[in-house]
């Protein structure tokens, strides 16, 4: 017998509190439903339901099993629409937001290149440092770099974020090359709006390091903070998928190398894992892997 159509019956009778009206909606007979009920029990081994001549109540047994039997039905509902999806060529518009550092750095060209696999998906990207409303502003999928995430969104990591404190050699000539981290008390330094406050904080030796500085430059875009460090106007944090090209081409010293800031996740977030789009299935799984390793690929060559 049918197990998933047993299961099916017995959360139906459970329901309803009735076998005749589980029958009729189900379009069975009742004698059928009976022998469903049995083929559950059995397979439990116990007692799932009283049954009177006027209602049917659930057993002690029956309240534990009916959310694993719950659970049972849609696993199965999402197995057979991941199944129908994968026949499909994905399409239709999904909705992206991130951050316009990372945008530019590194998702952009990923996204062009999942479109090159899938050409009938259609991308909208926006961007900005503040968190969207993935609801209010119908976004299927944000990527956030941070380590606090709303538990009521469903989350995939895809890479870890590190960050270097820079600065130009213009800028280091006229003031100075910091040699330890209290040093950074005397440079004039540069800030993202949303940060910790106005202090540095590094690892060293597996142990924290608080440095107070004072802020000389303000912004709340990380693409500007970059532009700032890169004209000489001070020492910034910054992130390292940001700063290849700068590092390697000697447009940017790194500083305090032996001091690490601390590490942020980039994730994927989205509302549901139930009924996705394929696109956006697609999308995430072409993501993870594109920006899989460790360290990141932007900093293998660091």
């Amino acid at each position: 017998m049918d197990r998933l159509t047993a299961v099916r019956v017995f959360v139906e009778v459970a329901d309803r509190g009735s076998l005749t009206q589980a029958a009729e909606h189900l379009d069975m007979s009742a004698a059928m439903v009976s022998r469903y009920l049995a083929a559950v029990e059995d397979w439990f081994d116990a007692r799932l339901l009283h049954r009177t001549t006027r209602k049917v109540s659930l057993t002690d047994a029956g309240f534990a099993a009916l959310p694993t039997c719950r659970q049972l039905l849609e696993l199965a509902e999402e197995a057979q629409h991941l199944a129908a999806e994968r026949s499909r060529e994905p399409a239709g518009v999904l909705r992206v937001t991130s951050s316009g550092s990372f945008a530019d750095a590194q998702l952009t060209a990923a996204l062009v290149d999942f479109q090159r696999q899938y050409e009938q998906v259609e991308i909208v990207l926006s961007v900005g440092d503040k968190a969207a409303d993935l609801v209010g502003e119908r976004v299927d999928l944000a990527v956030r770099i941070t380590n606090t995430l709303d538990p009521a969104m469903i989350t995939r990591p895809l890479a870890r974020c590190r960050s270097m404190l820079c600065a130009s050699p213009d800028y280091l000539k006229k003031h100075g090359l910091p040699r330890v981290a209290e040093d950074l008390r005397q440079h004039r330094c540069i800030a993202h709006a949303f940060g910790i406050g106005k202090q540095y904080r590094f690892t060293q030796g597996g142990e924290t390091l608080t440095v107070p500085v004072d802020w000389s430059f303000h912004t709340n875009e990380t693409a500007v903070l970059r532009r700032a460090v890169l004209s000489g106007a001070g020492v910034g944090m910054l992130p390292t998928y940001y700063l290849g090209d700068e590092l390697r081409s000697g447009r940017l010293v790194h500083l305090l190398p032996d001091h690490e800031p601390e590490e942020l996740g980039i994730h994927a977030i989205y509302l549901s894992r139930q009924h996705q789009p394929l696109a956006l299935r697609l999308l995430v799984d072409f993501l993870a892997a594109r920006f899989a390793g460790e360290p990141a690929p932007w900093d293998q060559s660091l």
